[in-house]
């Protein structure tokens, strides 16, 4: 089989990786994305390879740009601090393991929680402040996963480019 080809379909795999880990924050995201798109143009060695790497990586970089400036905004905007949001993280990685599926959703919205409670001293200003940050999280998530769900289509049209006119 032509090492392009095996190449074309382990980036395939690492770029569908990358825009599942920009919802799943487990896995690796949008930086997957664009050491896949490199890996392509490397293995192909073509100007079509170069301009898809590119433009990819134009879109995960506004992806992601995009995604810490929103949610950062957000979260300033309400006072949150950083340590609610790596509590969160911390107690989503648990649930991940814990409750299979939803766990990571749950442990997330669970430290933000409890974490803001512990700095408001308050359930309603708690609840409030964490409805907010979740709010902004998923905005971000949600314009990332758009970015990154570009470059993954950018990144088909360059495939079908490439070997329909090899």
């Amino acid at each position: 089989m032509d090492a392009q080809i095996i190449w074309t379909v382990v980036c395939g795999l690492a770029i569908m990786v990358g825009v599942t880990g920009v919802v799943v924050p487990v896995l690796p995201g949008s930086v997957l994305i664009g050491i896949s798109l490199l890996t392509w143009a490397l293995a192909l060695g073509s100007p079509v390879g170069w301009i898809v790497f590119g433009i990819g990586v134009l879109f995960v970089a506004a992806g992601m740009s995009s995604s810490a400036i929103l949610t950062g905004k957000a979260m300033k905007k309400r006072s949150i601090p950083g340590r609610s949001v790596a509590f969160g993280l911390v107690l989503g990685i648990v649930g991940f393991f814990v409750i299979p599926v939803v766990g990571l959703l749950i442990g997330f919205a669970l430290g933000l929680f409890l974490s803001e409670l512990a700095r408001h001293k308050e359930v309603r200003p708690a609840v409030a402040s964490s409805v907010a940050a979740l709010k902004a999280t998923g905005l971000g998530i949600l314009v990332e996963f758009g970015f990154a769900s570009l470059a993954a289509g950018i990144w088909t049209a360059g495939v079908l480019v490439y070997f329909l006119n090899r």
